[in-house]
């Protein structure tokens, strides 16, 4: 087994890789043995890093997995005496000597494991590692990789500015190994995302901020220019365009709350910072997606941010609405998708990209970084870090389109919107779908934490007194509002005084299924599902006087069956406490899913 090992490592691939650039032999996913593997010491908080050495008998080296690949060590297929194919790599001088970031291998498990073949020798510069680096090459702290030896000494004239040579980006570094530890790097990286330029004011003072998304083969990272940093670069990027980003550049971790990227870290331009558009841009991958179809939305938790795609369907007005927290107005469009799944969603838009939004319906969409609401069901909304592309070329969008120019176009959906227990009913996560007396006998809503169930019963009673609220007519505010004199609803929220208020339901209902009875309530949306009319035409039938108007509506909404996404959580009344079983969302039946369920009920019982 070691002969047929020995024989299939690539020897002196490793002086190879690293002198490639001079002998123009390009080494290709050379086969080696691992001689060691390390966990390497971090911060807390900081991604897990192994070193590994890797040797091709002749020459060893010393690596580090990007975190992409520290599957094969926790998989235990990566040990030390195993032998390997590198996929995918990038190699870099490091103070004074030489590194392998490891971004993609594989295991050669049919070569098995043995002891260290051969003596082999590190491979070092040829003038024992006092070379002088090339201006801006990529160097960086090593936190300890080749021990507690401090590196050596390089003696340097640093000029004030960073010099744009051709030598500058002689060693390109990947962005999944960027870490406040690495210094005079470079890295290549396409701009998958540019925002719009955002002013602030506080008591701090004002100034301004933009962020663009960066991507190359390892991975993405957000990068951030304030102030100066706006002025000088923000022109010079574009939305598909490759870059050379040379530090000094400040790498801090992320503040996740502004960002959807996959990465622990992010940039923040500097004064010195040097970017230069690349010549050579087939060598960078496009924006990567990660699709969550529409009919998977019920399954995914509220406020996770993910990808999808989807063919428009209807575009929405512009429109505005007030910001509860800093009272401004912000412009809004809804966009309305579907997919070869049979379902669709809404999917909000903000700023900018609302105003400026033209794709036509039927057009393809993807969009990249939506977070996903509970609102009315299930409801997505486009962050500010996110991103759109209409009509990408890509396998997903030219499927969606063939399938919807076939037989799409007449297809009818399932809308998220409003849409409760249904999904949770077919098995979805989260949201099982109970009886009556399960959601009983279970104590659902008795514990600290909330719970979460889907019902499917029938409307016996609604109570009538109380069942709305005076409401705000500001959007987005919904607050209850007092009538201070004849036609003056004064809103104390909005500090705002209006002639009429929004009738809101804020609706008590009592619904049974075959093993019992249970009181729910029920906001406006569910609300106006099940009366079929607004709280503002029930309050004007009531105030006319129109008893018999009123009381037909109630009699219409009675004895419909629905499935009611709910959630139980214990509530303290009059010094009581009792559970409150409170409406998320509720949706008619779906007869077609409901005779397949039937159907798969009765061939368990194995009738013969």
């Amino acid at each position: 087994m070691a002969a047929n090992a020995q024989a299939s490592i690539d020897q002196g691939a490793l002086e190879a890789i690293f002198s490639q650039k001079e002998t123009g032999v390009n080494v290709a996913q050379p086969c080696l043995q691992c001689v060691q593997v390390k966990p390497l010491a971090g911060q807390q908080g900081t991604p897990e890093r192994f070193r590994v050495v890797f040797s091709d008998i002749s020459n060893f080296v010393q690596s580090m997995l990007a975190t992409q690949a520290n599957h094969v060590v926790h998989e235990g297929k990566l040990v030390k005496g195993c032998f390997v194919r590198l996929k995918s790599f990038q190699a870099n001088q490091v103070k004074g000597k030489r590194i392998i970031i490891v971004l993609d291998l594989e295991v050669l498990e049919n070569l098995g494991v043995c002891e260290k073949i051969g003596e082999p020798k590190a491979l070092e510069f040829e003038d024992g590692g006092d070379a002088k680096p090339q201006p801006q090459s990529t160097t960086m702290s090593t936190n300890g990789f080749y021990g507690n030896q401090p590196g050596p000494q390089v003696k340097q004239e640093t000029p004030s500015r960073p010099v744009n040579t051709s030598t500058a980006h002689a060693n390109i570094y990947p962005i999944e190994a960027l870490s406040p530890y690495a210094h005079k790097w470079t890295i290549k990286a396409r701009c998958t995302h540019k925002t719009d330029i955002k002013t602030w004011h506080n008591k701090n003072g004002e100034g301004k901020l933009f962020s663009v998304n960066l991507l190359d083969e390892s991975g993405e990272i957000r990068a951030t220019g304030f102030n100066d940093q706006c002025d000088q670069l923000y022109d010079l990027f574009h939305d598909g365009g490759v870059y050379y980003i040379t530090s000094p550049c400040k790498v801090n971790m992320a503040k996740k709350q502004f960002t959807n990227l996959n990465n622990d870290y992010e940039l923040m331009f500097e004064r010195d910072t040097v970017v230069e558009k690349a010549e050579e841009q087939n060598d960078v991958p496009q924006v990567r997606f990660n699709f969550t179809s529409i009919s998977q939305l019920q399954e995914v938790e509220k406020d996770t941010t993910i990808d999808t795609i989807g063919v428009l369907k209807e575009v929405g007005e512009t429109s505005q609405i007030t910001s509860k927290t800093t009272s401004k107005p912000y412009d809004k469009r809804e966009l309305t998708l579907v997919d070869a799944t049979g379902y669709s969603v809404r999917l909000t838009i903000w700023g900018n990209t609302a105003t400026t939004f033209d794709a036509n319906t039927e057009s393809v969409v993807a969009f990249k970084g939506v977070k996903v609401s509970d609102f009315g069901g299930r409801s997505l909304s486009l962050l500010s870090s996110g991103s759109m592309t209409i009509n990408p070329d890509i396998d997903e969008a030219h499927k969606l389109k063939g399938w919807y120019m076939a037989q799409g176009k007449s297809d009818t959906f399932m809308s998220h919107a409003n849409m409760g227990g249904t999904m949770s009913a077919a098995g979805g996560r989260g949201d099982p779908l109970k009886t009556i007396l399960q959601i009983k006998e279970e104590n659902l809503g008795m514990s600290e934490q909330t719970d979460y169930f889907s019902v499917k019963a029938t409307i016996i009673y609604i109570k009538q007194e109380n069942v709305s609220y005076p409401a705000c007519l500001s959007e987005g505010c919904n607050k209850k509002v007092v009538e201070t004199d004849p036609g003056e609803w004064r809103c104390e929220r909005c500090d705002k005084t209006h002639p009429k208020p929004d009738h809101r339901y804020i609706m008590q209902i009592n619904i049974s299924d075959h093993t019992g009875q249970l009181w729910l309530s029920c906001f406006d949306d569910v609300g106006r599902m099940i009366m079929g009319v607004s709280a503002d035409r029930v309050m004007e039938l009531n105030d006319a006087g129109d008893v018999k108007g009123k009381d037909d509506l109630f009699q219409d909404a009675n004895c419909k069956t629905l499935v009611f996404k709910c959630r139980a959580k214990m509530d303290t009344f009059q010094d009581q406490q009792r559970v409150r079983y409170q409406v998320s969302g509720a949706s008619q039946l779906n007869f077609s899913n409901e005779c397949a369920k039937l159907t798969e009920m009765i061939k368990e019982y194995n009738i013969k």
